[in-house]
């Protein structure tokens, strides 16, 4: 039996990409089809993908609508059936899809988010050029209010799911925007959509939503903690029953070494060789003195404490100094930014940073690092170190949500055992983080032990085939009830 599905987000890749929720939604919407899934992505016409208009049909004029003129555009792209919510007022502007030019928050970006979150209620609701979702699936704090939007029409909405990417992004607006979103001031309760006076668009979603999933089954367990539930962990407890950690792969057809290319060199695990090749590449790119010797680590990051990069500012001097090779290419914090600018200033022929994002270049970065960084003080999933196993390049990841999940830590048993793929540390400290420099540095030493850990991580299941079917019983489950 074929299910209708409906996603309900705020980005999507290939198109729109602030993070990994992009590649999560983009992914399932390819991989729902071997399933038996018929997915639909409704997302915001930006103008940074204002193309995909071109061609389009109009499938709905939904009228005036939070503050302008809205309409539904069906079109298809990339494989992806797309439902894009025209919306000049609210999406054509300059900036980030959440940032204004100077970097501020859009101020009503409560509007922009309660629209998406409205129209993916009404589409479930009503459906859209003669076709209606079985089931929403709404992601992250941005498509939240969908479920409470389909609990006011409950008498015909379909059931929802929310998954959680990233709980430190809640979607808090002043209750006096309560009005201008069209909610149900009965819902302003600690029941409900209320949070410490505020509306809050990730609470109302979770209240609300038939189940709830997030990205892996060790952050489902840390987010049912004051360490880690950033306040909400008590409303997760009293979901706990319908409450999941499914966890997130990638598009492993994308993510290839073997037909990737942006690369020097493609390789497999059978001709891991090759990788080298790559690594020259990136090395000649940043002017770094190469020495086959000499790891090269890398990050690939947004910049900011959460991923622990200013430990990593204090634990890499100490392998620099030892002849290690380091590239980094990211973006965020001034200070971050500032400080690894440095750390390139003093190790001229050791370091190099680009400051920024590049797609191509991130991945050159997995395929010509030995090793990766992902520090996370925490981390819901992560796909970075996904994306490094699948290309040989070994991860080294603090133990806390996904990464724990993922990398199998190359301490004695797993060495002797011959199944490690990575890198763990705990404490997240300087001196964790070092303490896991050292033992990488150790293993390349050992040019056998390194390879064989390349190939293991490169056969590590890193796709979406067990997630997607746990996904689509979830989808199943809710429809029966």
């Amino acid at each position: 039996m074929i299910i209708r599905q409906l996603s309900v987000t705020s980005e999507c890749a290939p198109f729109v990409k602030t993070g990994g929720l992009a590649d999560v939604v983009g992914a399932l919407a390819h991989v729902l089809k071997e399933h038996d899934v018929e997915s639909r992505v409704l997302l915001p016409l930006y103008r940074q993908i204002s193309h995909l208009s071109a061609g389009a049909k109009e499938v709905r004029d939904v009228g005036s609508k939070f503050g302008g003129p809205v309409r539904i555009l069906s079109t298809q792209a990339s494989g992806i059936d797309l439902l894009l919510i025209d919306a000049p007022h609210l999406y054509d502007r300059p900036g980030q899809i959440y940032l204004n030019e100077a970097g501020a928050d859009w101020t009503d970006n409560h509007l922009r988010f309660g629209l998406l979150s409205w129209l993916g209620a009404e589409i479930g609701r009503l459906g859209v050029d003669g076709w209606r979702p079985d089931v929403i699936h709404a992601h992250d704090w941005q498509a939240g209010l969908t479920p409470v939007y389909a609990r006011q029409n409950e008498d015909a909405a379909p059931p929802s799911i929310l998954t959680i990417h990233n709980i430190a992004f809640q979607g808090n607006f002043p209750a006096t925007t309560m009005g201008d979103l069209g909610l149900d001031p009965k819902g302003f309760t600690q029941d409900g959509f209320e949070y410490f006076g505020q509306i809050s668009f990730l609470k109302g979603g979770l209240v609300q939503a038939d189940q709830i999933t997030t990205v892996s089954p060790t952050y489902a367990r840390e987010l049912l903690t004051p360490d880690f539930g950033m306040g909400l962990e008590g409303v997760l407890a009293a979901r706990h029953t319908d409450f999941s950690g499914i966890l997130n792969g990638i598009d492993t057809t994308v993510w290839d070494p073997a037909t990737d290319p942006v690369l020097a060199q493609t390789y497999s695990s059978r001709t891991l060789a090759k990788k080298a090749v790559n690594k020259g590449a990136l090395l000649d790119r940043f002017g770094l003195a190469p020495d086959p010797s000499a790891p090269l680590f890398s990050v690939i990051s947004r910049l900011s404490e959460q991923k622990g990069l200013d430990l990593a500012l204090l634990a890499l001097p100490a392998i620099l100094d030892q002849g290690a090779r380091f590239v980094l290419l990211g973006s965020g914090a001034p200070e971050l930014e500032g400080g690894f600018r440095d750390l390139a200033h003093r190790y001229p022929d050791h370091v190099g940073v680009e400051i920024g994002f590049d797609e191509k270049l991130a991945h050159q970065f997995q395929a010509g690092a030995d090793a990766t960084l992902v520090p996370s003080r925490f981390e819901p999933c992560g796909l970075t170190q996904l994306c490094a196993m699948r290309y040989g390049t070994l991860p080294i990841v603090s133990r806390t949500g996904g990464l724990a999940d993922t990398v199998i830590d190359a301490n004695a048993a797993a060495l002797a055992a011959e199944c490690a793929t990575g890198f763990q540390f705990a404490p997240t400290s300087v001196d964790g983080l070092g303490e896991a420099l050292d033992r990488a540095m150790e293993v390349f030493g050992d040019k056998k032990a390194w390879q064989r850990m390349q190939r293991n991580a490169m056969k590590h299941p890193v796709g979406w085939d067990h997630s997607a079917k746990r996904l689509v019983d979830i989808y199943k489950a809710v429809q029966r009830r």
